[in-house]
């Protein structure tokens, strides 16, 4: 089993939604996603998506977007990312799954040869945009929360390496210690891999090792629509 990541689809929700407003480079860009993807994963990889999956406002909405991801080959992985607005109780979400789609929220789930656990996680506190108090006291509720995500990893990772999924970048290209780090280095993460960076904010993102942990910012746009090797 390879392990690839792809984050961003932005897929329609059900209602028309041309992604090229945002730039000729989204034009067609689930078709050609899906171009790379069948021409680069076989059934028995698995592919991390790290949010922003699908415009939908209700859950049903989403299913369709669901569906077509669903399609293609290998096992898929979800977190849940800031415009994934569809995506409320987790126990409804993994009721409309497809087949070989699992969708993580706290906890973690073992793969062939390696863990994955996952969080959304917020904004990045940098010093020269440091967080209001409402985003510092989410920003410290998504840290709790992945250390849920990494205790639940710990209980079933039997020597497995352990790659962390997040949609909001967990570190800057400039900037690469905070809490978040902290915590994945101390629970000896061997990868980490995020979205939600687009445009002109991908030169924002770090894609390296810093401190012995591969870091991947996996947004489509940021890949080519290509989805990229993790393991």
């Amino acid at each position: 089993m390879r392990l690839f990541a792809i984050g961003d689809l932005h897929l329609s929700g059900g209602d028309e939604k041309p992604m090229d407003v945002f730039g000729s480079q989204w034009d067609r860009h689930f078709f050609r996603i899906g171009e790379a993807w069948n021409r680069l994963v076989r059934e028995d990889d698995a592919v991390l998506i790290p949010g922003d999956i699908s415009w939908a406002m209700h859950l049903e909405d989403a299913v369709p977007d669901l569906k077509a991801i669903g399609e293609l080959p290998g096992t898929k992985i979800l977190c849940k990312g800031n415009h994934d607005l569809w995506w409320n109780s987790i126990t409804r979400v993994r009721s409309v799954l497809p087949e070989g789609m699992i969708a993580l929220q706290h906890d973690a789930a073992e793969l062939e040869n390696c863990v994955i656990c996952g969080t959304r996680g917020w904004m990045t506190p940098t010093r020269e945009a440091p967080l209001d108090p409402e985003n510092e006291k989410i920003y410290r509720r998504e840290i709790q929360r992945l250390k849920l995500s990494l205790e639940a990893a710990r209980s079933i990772r039997a020597d497995k390496p352990l790659v962390v999924m997040t949609h909001f970048p967990p570190l800057t290209r400039t900037e690469r210690e905070n809490p978040f780090v902290s915590e994945v280095e101390a629970y000896g993460a061997a990868a980490v891999v995020y979205g939600h960076l687009h445009g002109s904010g991908i030169q924002n993102g770090f894609t390296g090792v810093h401190h012995g942990i591969a870091y991947t910012l996996a947004s489509c746009d940021s890949i080519d629509f290509t989805p990229v090797r993790i393991l």
